[in-house]
């Protein structure tokens, strides 16, 4: 009854027709409210800096444990202590305690949760706790929209992937007066750079310029982020030259720019830069140098790279221990890659995938799966990168065995659906000729990308299915989805591949009256496919429209330029493509070298092919293999014996191409004895099983020699069939020695091997007219016509200009005959005149 004191109960005893009057408050009194009221500031001053100390600590239950104190003594709790208590629970992004505290603001009522500042701080501790839909709720509510809860927004977008949205509000903001600070830029340019708007990026620039914010070192390595993930890497650089200040963040920018656009040697330049600066790298900052070096298979720079991650004590994390094992997987070394793998304490599914990667490039397809295995039993699900390694690797070795079992896997574990998994199965499929299980596997995946749809395309356009090919590519765009120049090169490729050499160039002509510029895989596929199907002069001339277009060749181009020019037998042609290299500074290189030597050789000037050969100061097998090949075709054998000899003094082990050319050079010469010793070299060598090229040669050698018994033994002792290049060897000895018993023999062996080989009855029609058995002769033809076989003509051929001029015996078909055989006729008698 104690709260009855509170109210005044009237009693008509003491009620008189006079007011009660109430006694004044003393001085005393109001003295006494002032001090209450310092002791209360005081004291919540006091509560306030405890509680800011101990959200700056992140001890967020003892702040709380204030908050119950204050309560407690009935003091009364402002905006800004609820302020700092969201701000600790953002420090350790704790939710569910942060729900606690607004379920404590909602139970003070709607006008002090409806409080700016209090609304602003809710915003921003569900956009940094990643709620988004919390925030976005929160955030529609708010009244006074601010530039820190705007920030919140866009930053709580961009962090989710959300780029979009994230720039939608950033224009909504500018609409509503408000200017961005140095925290919602970076987010901005952070968007632009993720859907490569660089449109709105360089708009987003001339602010940052008019505002004066260019100064600020986020923005600007935000700049720098933004121009090199949108392809612009010259802006980007001309941004972070004109830095003041540059801290790890934006050399760290720079280098990823330049390995995102390919210019890995400009990385590793500014790598070297950042280092004589004297700036400390960070993980990103050596894995981005180790993805450059890998990109280049610059060994000696990636072992400086790793070096410097250990001097500089940077942990062994998931990131920077992924890109070790990527670099030394890349360039070879997949024991060091293995050492850095089991000194890694935590691995992520990435780390395990770039392991199995590694063993996949070098073709360890166990020791991939051992890997699998294991990562299995570490409790790791197979993601669709693992997949996709493990299918590509069953591709590369063409086991469908374990495709197969690889594509249940993905099924049973509903992975198919993922367009890299399909794509995997798809080209999975396509390298084992098993196109219908690739269409079914194209036409069961849910959702069809680019890189899908590309896929068969190549599938069907490797196997020479032109005409599938062309249908899928109008397909694709039927279902809405737009080709692009890999599509159109998977095209040209697959009518080259099919002898279709018009259409080919029809597409490439449609795909740039359509705006879709060749790139450097179109011109050299053209070139290659060109140059394959006889159409050299056709492939010299697009090698010259792509350097027109400003594309500039790779070794890949150039070889195919170069072959065009052998197969023409061009040897002025061959000569440009020298001069354009030696311009260049390509030639040095090992394998276009060694195509030059190989087409000089076959154009005829030996004596150049040995000079190329002579300027390559650190020569490898391919180079010696080509020059030796040189010295056999132009007869010089003990030139080619020497170089065969000088190879291994140099302590190269000559592979099956080696003993080819070498037997090739002691058989036209009549070398037996170094023929027969080079034969016993290549049967005491462990790593290469001879083959029938290698018998051929010494067989043919043999039989020019008149040995025909023991190149008959030889034949019989092969480990091998011969083929008809051998029996046909052997049967023009025979005819020289008539050896009737063993010419019938191979006579039966040869029609029984090639019975449609119109070369094989003449061979053996010439057999029998040597011998005077012209029975025999007659029998033989009467069965070649019988079978509509006709003898092909030898032919000789020079070529003026563009055109071939082919010419065989008693040939009068040509429209200058008269005047060619008129031409003849003078050399003939100019020939006799000379020799009296």
């Amino acid at each position: 009854m104690a709260s009855l004191s509170y109210f005044t109960i009237p009693n008509p005893q003491l009620s008189s027709s006079k007011p009660i009057e109430h006694p004044k408050p003393s001085q005393t009194h109001f003295t006494k409210l002032q001090e209450n009221a310092n002791h209360h500031q005081i004291l919540y001053k006091s509560y306030f800096n405890q509680m800011s100390s101990l959200s700056k600590q992140t001890q967020i239950q003892e702040a709380v444990n204030l908050l119950v104190e204050m309560d407690l003594e009935n003091l009364h709790v402002g905006p800004e202590i609820y302020g700092e208590l969201l701000q600790a629970c953002v420090y350790e992004r704790a939710l569910h305690t942060g729900k606690q505290i607004h379920a404590r603001i909602i139970k003070k009522g709607e006008a002090f949760a409806r409080n700016e500042y209090i609304e602003t701080k809710l915003v921003i501790f569900y956009a940094k706790c990643d709620a988004r839909k919390a925030s976005n709720r929160l955030f529609r509510r708010v009244r006074l929209k601010n530039v820190f809860s705007w920030a919140a927004i866009i930053g709580l977008n961009c962090r989710m992937g959300f780029y979009k949205e994230a720039l939608l509000g950033f224009l909504e903001m500018q609409e509503n007066g408000l200017l961005p600070d140095n925290f919602v830029v970076p987010n901005v340019l952070k968007a632009c750079g993720a859907l490569e708007w660089i449109g709105i990026g360089k708009g987003v620039h001339g602010s940052v310029v008019k505002l004066g914010g260019s100064g600020c070192v986020f923005v600007a390595s935000s700049l720098v982020d933004m121009y090199g993930k949108c392809g612009v890497v010259d802006d980007a650089r001309k941004v972070f030259d004109e830095m003041l200040e540059r801290n790890v963040i934006t050399w760290n920018s720079m280098i990823v720019s330049y390995v995102q656009n390919g210019l890995n040697e400009e990385a590793i330049k500014v790598f070297c830069d950042m280092r004589a600066e004297g700036v400390e790298p960070t993980h990103v900052t050596v894995s981005s140098f180790l993805s450059a070096s890998a990109n280049l298979g610059a060994l000696e720079e990636g072992k400086q790279g790793h070096a410097v991650a250990v001097v500089s004590g940077l942990e062994l994390n998931t990131i920077l221990g992924s890109s070790i094992i990527n670099f030394y997987s890349k360039v070879g070394l997949i024991e060091d890659a293995e050492l850095v793998f089991s000194r890694m304490i935590e691995k992520d599914v990435v780390t395990w995938n770039l392991l199995i990667s590694g063993y996949m490039q070098i073709g360890e397809v166990d020791k991939a799966l051992d890997i699998c295995h294991l990562m299995r039993l570490e409790n790791l699900r197979f993601d669709s990168v693992t997949l996709a390694s493990l299918m590509s690797a069953f591709a590369d070795t063409k086991n469908l065995k374990f495709g197969k079992e690889g594509h249940c896997f993905c099924i049973r574990n509903n992975l198919e659906a993922d367009v890299v998994v399909a794509s995997s199965i798809v080209d999975l499929y396509a390298n084992c000729e098993k196109i219908d299980c690739a269409r079914r596997a194209f036409d069961s995946a849910t959702t069809r990308d680019l890189v899908l749809w590309n896929t068969l395309l190549a599938a069907y356009a490797g196997l020479g299915h032109s005409g599938e090919a062309l249908k899928l590519f109008y397909q694709m765009q039927l279902e809405s989805v737009p080709p692009n120049v890999m599509s159109w090169n998977s095209l040209i490729f697959g009518f080259l591949k099919n002898c279709q050499v018009n259409e080919a160039q029809d597409m490439l002509l449609q795909m740039q009256s359509l705006g879709v510029q060749p790139n450097l895989v179109t011109w050299t596929t053209l070139i290659s496919g060109l140059a394959e199907n006889g159409f050299g002069y056709e492939a010299i001339q697009v090698f010259h429209q792509m350097q027109e277009a400003g594309i500039k060749p790779n070794v890949v181009s150039i070889i195919c330029v170069l072959k065009a020019c052998i197969d023409m037998a061009s040897l002025q042609n061959g000569r440009v493509i020298h001069g354009y290299l030696i311009r260049h500074s390509l030639y040095l290189s090992i394998p276009i070298a060694t195509s030059l030597v190989d087409m000089y050789a076959k154009c005829g000037n030996v004596d150049q092919a040995k000079r190329v050969f002579d300027m390559i100061s650190d020569k490898e097998l391919p180079i010696y293999n080509a020059m030796i090949s040189s010295y056999a075709l132009h007869g010089q054998a003990v030139e080619a014996l020497a170089l065969y000899q000088r190879l291994k003094e140099e302590g190269l082990q000559p592979d099956s191409v080696t003993f080819t050319n070498a037997l090739y050079a002691c058989s036209h010469a009549s070398l037996v004895s170094e023929g027969l010793e080079l034969l016993d070299d290549l049967l005491s060598n462990q790593n290469i099983n001879p083959s029938i090229e290698h018998y051929g040669c010494v067989v043919n050698l043999l039989s020019r020699c008149g040995n025909v018994d023991e190149a008959f033994r030889l034949v019989t002792a092969m480990p091998c069939e011969p083929d008809a290049q051998i029996l046909g060897s052997l049967l023009a000895a025979c005819r020289e020695q008539n050896n009737i018993e063993l010419e019938e023999y191979l006579s039966n062996q040869l029609l029984s091997l090639e019975p449609e080989n119109s070369g094989n009855y003449v061979a053996i029609s010439n057999a029998y007219a040597v011998a005077g058995r012209w029975e025999e002769v007659k029998k033989v033809r009467q069965l070649m016509k019988e079978k509509g076989l006709r003898k092909i003509p030898g032919c000789s051929w020079i070529q003026i200009g563009e055109e071939l001029h082919a010419f065989v015996a008693a040939d009068k078909s040509h429209p200058e005959t008269e005047k060619i055989y008129m031409t003849l006729a003078l050399l003939g008698i100019e020939m006799v005149r000379v020799q009296l």
